[in-house]
């Protein structure tokens, strides 16, 4: 394996990532996607862009950040650049479930990365 590859896998595969359960795989693929998505989105990022906050992707993906506060630091320094990404998709389209399912969908490649 390419040592990028036993690095990335070694600062982001931990915890329930590594051996999920069940009900981590709930959590992951169902339930955070969709709460987090339009707490987050439909919530907060909606309500900054309707007051003409400056720069409401980039306050709503340092929220995003901070809820992943509880599995780290690191944790919430790794979701920042996703969360941005979340927030410019919200910032396009307007609907938060185009950014749940994308959610959906990179916590899904990031169980398959630390799985294999």
């Amino acid at each position: 394996m390419p040592p990028i590859a036993l690095l990335s896998q070694h600062l982001v595969c931990t915890g329930q990532l590594v051996a999920p359960d069940a009900a981590a795989l709930a959590r992951l693929l169902l339930l955070a996607p969709v709460l987090e998505e339009w707490v987050v989105r439909a919530g907060l990022q909606e309500w900054l862009i309707r007051r003409a906050a400056p720069v409401p992707a980039v306050w709503s993906a340092a929220a995003f950040a901070l809820l992943h506060v509880g599995s780290g630091w690191r944790a919430a320094g790794l979701v920042l650049v996703p969360g941005l990404a979340l927030a410019l998709l919200y910032q396009r389209g307007r609907d938060w479930r185009w950014c749940a399912l994308a959610h959906c969908g990179m916590n899904a490649l990031a169980l398959g990365g630390c799985a294999l």
